[in-house]
């Protein structure tokens, strides 16, 4: 007899816009616009210790892996304790690494502390929030909830950068991170509103979560996805860790009287902050239409497009003279495809095991996407004081760019069967 799931009707009546997804979009928003401004410290901070660009590039490259390996122990801590509770405790973290940072001096110090603000991104990102607006959205609505909420994180990198560079402008680095610690904080004032519902099936609630990771680890479909998560990590923390420098030296001179100069932008520093932006400005469209798209046509195939997608703009990009005009089109292109494989493969991933235990298959995954950033900060660091250039790295992340294009095909989409 079929289970007749009273929240569940309720649900499909429930309004797109909720006060969890709001609140959600808040919290990732402030996140990651303070996550995606660390490219642009590291010329000032390079430059006052006269660091090689491995050194802080390797602090970038900590704090992605500790992003990684915090985000599915604060999806577990979500499920133990609490949403906002881990939300909350994230928030700490995010905070003190900033503080502590604020004070460091050696590359040590600043690689340790990276710890703390990469599990302060894992506890205010999209492993934990995602999995409760998901829980909250209804189900004609998931993608698209998810969609937005993905979308904020874009809208933060849209202001993280630009503000980065404008308070430089007014005070010295330091400042700049206590300033970042207090804006994570105030952020925790809308939590109170995070109040969603746990919509599940009896043998979802049944099921522990050993067996579904032994379920989960069994199929192969969820390490296509694993796998195939770790191109977009890399792709992500290169750009973001290293685009900002590359810009402001390998870029042609910004013409005068040209667009650019009119809007402010007369410098290729100032060029690469904005460029982020401009990666942000482009994702918050890109991810809304991959939501529209995860509804309505399989997620592996569209997953493919936007990896092959992503593939073809950075071999166009460079195998092109870089001028300010094609980092404009770069950044609009790329950014187009930016985040938008997150509510994708987070949706995927709720519907192929379930919403119960969410937050922690999403955060294994991610962590695979962590993986491959720390590699692509790291790497491009490396790989620049070696050669005294980025070339190299980009190759790679086609490389990998093309094999998620191709891992993703094979998986299949059905929902997998609950362990009675």
């Amino acid at each position: 007899m079929p289970r007749f799931d009273n929240l569940a009707f309720m649900q499909t009546r429930a309004p797109l816009f909720t006060p969890v997804l709001v609140t959600g979009c808040l919290v990732i928003l402030t996140g990651f616009a303070i996550r995606a401004s660390f490219g642009i410290f590291q010329i000032p901070i390079a430059s006052e210790f006269h660091w090689p660009r491995s050194d802080f590039s390797l602090a970038i490259a900590i704090q992605n892996l500790a992003w990684g390996i915090g985000q599915p122990i604060f999806g577990a801590l979500a499920e133990r304790i609490g949403d906002r509770r881990a939300i909350f405790l994230g928030a700490l973290f995010y905070a003190a690494g900033l503080v502590l940072s604020a004070g460091a001096t050696t590359p040590l110090a600043h690689q340790a502390y990276e710890v703390l603000v990469g599990f302060g991104i894992a506890g205010t990102g999209f492993g934990v929030i995602l999995a409760v607006v998901g829980r909250a959205a209804a189900a004609e609505h998931r993608s698209m909830a998810l969609a937005i909420a993905t979308a904020a994180g874009s809208a933060g990198q849209v202001f993280g950068p630009p503000l980065a560079e404008g308070l430089l402008a007014v005070m010295d680095w330091q400042m700049v991170f206590l300033v970042f610690a207090a804006l994570i904080l105030a952020a925790m004032l809308v939590l109170p509103f995070m109040r969603g519902p746990a919509p599940a099936s009896r043998l979802e609630l049944e099921e522990s979560m050993g067996q579904l990771l032994r379920r989960a680890f069994a199929d192969p479909s969820y390490m296509m996805i694993f796998i195939g998560f770790f191109s977009c990590g890399y792709q992500l923390g290169f750009i973001t860790a290293h685009f900002p420098a590359f810009v402001t030296e390998m870029c042609g001179p910004i013409a005068a009287g040209g667009v650019l100069a009119a809007l402010g932008v007369t410098s290729t520093s100032a060029l690469g902050a904005i460029a982020i932006s401009l990666i942000g400005v482009a994702n918050i469209g890109g991810t809304l239409m991959a939501g529209w798209a995860g509804k309505h046509y399989p997620r592996k195939y569209v997953l493919s497009s936007i990896y092959l997608g992503r593939t073809v703009i950075a071999v166009a990009f460079i195998m092109t003279p870089m001028t300010p005009a094609t980092v404009v089109l770069f950044s609009l292109g790329m950014g187009s495809l930016w985040l938008a494989t997150v509510p994708l493969t987070s949706g995927l991933v709720a519907h192929l095991y379930g919403l119960r235990y969410m937050g922690t298959l999403y955060g294994i995954v991610f962590f695979s996407h962590q993986l491959g950033a720390f590699l692509g900060v790291w790497l491009g660091g490396r790989m620049y004081d070696i050669t005294g250039n980025y070339t190299a790295v980009w190759w790679v992340g086609i490389g990998v760019g093309l094999l998620s294009a191709l891992i993703h095909l094979p998986i299949r989409e059905e929902a997998q069967p609950l362990v009675a």
